[in-house]
């Protein structure tokens, strides 16, 4: 099953936007007058500009293609590329579907070097950060598996600062485990919204509509568990 975005029926506040693409676009604008300065590096923070281009061209997309299929503009993908404007978890998504791999993919080649065992340091976990006002706030992954050839598990720690949210809801192939390691989260999944705390969990088929929002007013921190890897 093909990922996709779906509208949000949960009880939390949402943007007013008409669609999609005017959203990105707008965005894209207001981004486009800070270029210049360029966005603010963070720790272990990953740029995906050139990683996505490259699995652009090696699928012989031209933008204006790209850009029919995942939804948004021209501008948008080419100011991403330039790593100028982060994108949203949703619109990752949908750019790793389209391109026919996954966010970590986008981020790193899986090392077939790595051997049975992999360590990950606290201090070096590489980060992606995605635009805030997309998703109402600062949202962050943290990748504690290294990708690998053939591998079966996926696992980040998801950081939400309060007032945040996904954008809009997905579903996918696979399974899921969300387990909450601090702060407070709404999980929204098939049309219900799950309250969670520090220390619940929650296990759920990732075809069923998904999405999450942190009405609390401290960073939740959460560890988010795929398989198969699709992040």
């Amino acid at each position: 099953m093909a990922i996709a975005k779906i509208n949000s029926l949960s009880r939390r506040p949402r943007r007013k936007v008409g669609n999609t693409r005017k959203a990105v676009d707008a965005r894209s604008k207001e981004m486009s007058k800070h270029a210049a300065a360029g966005l603010t590096r963070r720790t272990n923070e990953v740029r995906i500009g050139m990683r996505l281009k490259h699995a652009r061209l090696a699928k012989g997309y031209t933008l204006k293609e790209l850009a029919g299929v995942v939804d948004c503009s021209e501008s948008m993908i080419s100011k991403v590329e330039n790593d100028k404007l982060r994108p949203s978890i949703a619109m990752l998504h949908r750019f790793a579907q389209a391109l026919e791999t996954n966010i970590a993919s986008l981020i790193a080649e899986p090392d077939p070097g790595i051997g049975l065992v992999s360590i990950v340091r606290s201090n070096r976990r590489p980060r992606i950060h995605v635009d805030p006002e997309l998703q109402g706030g600062d949202v962050w992954l943290e990748r504690i598996i290294t990708p690998s050839n053939g591998g079966l598990l996926q696992a980040h720690v998801l950081n939400l600062a309060p007032g945040s949210r996904s954008d809009g809801l997905i579903r996918h192939v696979g399974e899921e485990l969300s387990f909450v390691i601090s702060g407070e989260v709404d999980i929204e999944v098939d049309g219900k919204i799950y309250p969670l705390r520090a220390g619940d969990s929650a296990f759920f088929p990732s075809s069923l509509a998904h999405g999450y929002y942190n009405k609390g007013k401290q960073i939740t921190r959460i560890l988010w568990v795929n398989t198969p890897p699709s992040f």
